[in-house]
């Protein structure tokens, strides 16, 4: 009785399920569960590398646009120091020159010292500083930089023109190029500060 029930109408013996089989539909959910865990946290580390490129680039960008702050400002300081020429061809008679003196030389101590900083740390993939309070200083101090360099540049401007009406010579050009130099090194921290307040925004804590 039991061999015609494992018989079809064709006289085939019918296949019977082992009894070891899995259940497959009981675990089809926990296997794309842990799938899509999967896929989440190969997601998370992707994006947390790529933040940090993105940071390390910025880094770079920065260091950069202060390395040229800090030679145009290097020259700026060193051509209206040395732009005396006796008589009233001497730049520490006018304030206007003496203020862009003094905020050349300020730029050139700042930025440098953000730029040996920079450059340690890259070198060494080492911190100095806290990278929240770093950003804060960062930006705070490439704006306040920026506004002197362009505050000293413009208000020496009116004076130099007037000269050069009546007087162009080597005093005159001079004091002009040193003034233009202070305003490519306001362009450089310009930017700087910008790309510093972008990274402010996306300061995290991870």
């Amino acid at each position: 009785m039991s061999d015609q029930n494992n018989h079809n109408a064709t006289g085939l013996p019918t296949p019977t399920a082992p009894s070891g089989t899995v259940d497959t539909e009981s675990q089809t959910p926990a296997t794309e569960n842990k799938e899509r865990q999967t896929r989440a946290s190969d997601s998370g580390v992707r994006n947390i590398i790529e933040r940090w490129k993105r940071e390390d680039m910025l880094k770079k960008g920065c260091l950069g646009l202060r390395g040229i702050a800090l030679i145009f400002s290097l020259l700026a300081l060193i051509i209206m120091a040395s732009n005396k020429h006796g008589d009233w061809r001497d730049f520490d008679k006018y304030e206007e020159y003496r203020y862009v003196l003094a905020i050349a030389i300020l730029s050139t101590l700042s930025t440098g010292l953000l730029v040996l900083r920079q450059v340690y740390e890259l070198s060494t993939n080492q911190e100095t500083f806290s990278q929240q309070n770093l950003a804060l200083v960062e930006f705070f101090g490439d704006q306040l930089m920026a506004y002197l360099l362009l505050s000293a540049a413009s208000s020496a401007v009116p004076l130099t023109n007037r000269m050069r009406e009546n007087n162009d010579n080597i005093f005159t050009d001079s004091s002009a190029s040193s003034i233009g130099m202070e305003f490519v090194a306001f362009l450089a921290l310009g930017v700087s500060a910008i790309i510093s307040g972008y990274s402010l925004s996306k300061q995290t804590y991870i």
